[in-house]
């Protein structure tokens, strides 16, 4: 194995000699979520074994679910956060999937004699979310769904591939339960626009200001979307604006 050093010192909880460096995980920047990727999936939750992922938690299903996790910045921060929550990221690009994967168990290994087995509560699938997010997650079983620095696709025949879209909200709605958020942020203002407008105009989904949410207790979440990512940190390193816009999954109106 190549000799590994620690990435962003003072960062990472992993050690300099675990850590998995991302010179050895090349890989473009995004992927065509409707190209024909070779995936294994599974057919529905129910053939899904989660102790595989989450051996320290059994008999337990992801709540948290990070769509296009890139290298696992927010899954990492919130771990030790709620560590009886499980938290699943998912990621389309085979190199960054594999990345994710080799850092958290790196950091299990390095966490292994801690209370509470920290990081045993986090994994990721290679996955298009936009293809198959039922078939990982049953219905109203998620309570947190984050879409951080999505591909923006800036040319308008693109915005059919944007992560958030009329089609995408039903399956979303489905999967979160009632009272569950929806997390997005964005440093591109038009992309914002649009996930705000899709999801204000969607009847399973208000708006909830980051006030309240904070208010909830949710604060430690609401600070690891803005800055827990390796895009996040790019974005405040160049003194760039982040936008934030939440959304509560509530009730259907009869």
């Amino acid at each position: 194995m190549a000799k590994r050093k620690r990435e962003g010192a003072g960062q990472d909880p992993t050690p300099a000699g675990l850590l998995p460096q991302k010179k050895f995980y090349r890989q473009r920047a995004h992927a065509n979520p409707f190209s024909d990727h070779s995936l294994d999936y599974p057919a529905s939750p129910a053939d899904i074994d989660w102790s595989q992922h989450y051996p320290a938690h059994p008999g337990k299903v992801p709540e948290f679910a990070d769509v296009g996790c890139g290298f696992g910045g927010l899954l990492i921060a919130l771990a030790p956060q709620f560590p009886d929550t499980l938290m699943l990221g998912l990621e389309i690009r085979v190199q960054v999937s594999q990345y994710v994967h080799d850092r958290i168990a790196a950091l299990r290994v390095t966490h292994a004699n801690d209370d509470g087995k920290q990081y045993e509560n986090v994994s990721v699938v290679r996955a298009n979310a936009m293809k198959f997010l039922p078939n990982y997650f049953t219905k109203h079983s998620l309570s947190s769904l984050f879409f951080l620095f999505p591909d923006p696709h800036f040319k308008s025949r693109k915005h059919k591939a944007r992560i958030i879209s009329p089609t995408l909200l039903a399956e979303y709605a489905y999967v979160l339960r009632p009272g569950g958020i929806v997390y997005t942020i964005t440093d591109v203002k038009d992309l914002h626009e649009w996930m705000k407008l899709h999801l204000t105009n969607f009847p399973l989904f208000e708006p909830v200001d980051e006030d309240t949410l904070r208010a909830e207790g949710k604060g430690t979440i609401i600070d690891a979307v803005y800055r827990s990512t390796e895009e996040g940190k790019k974005v405040e390193s160049n003194k760039g604006e982040k936008w934030l816009a939440c959304f509560r999954r509530i009730e259907a109106r009869r």
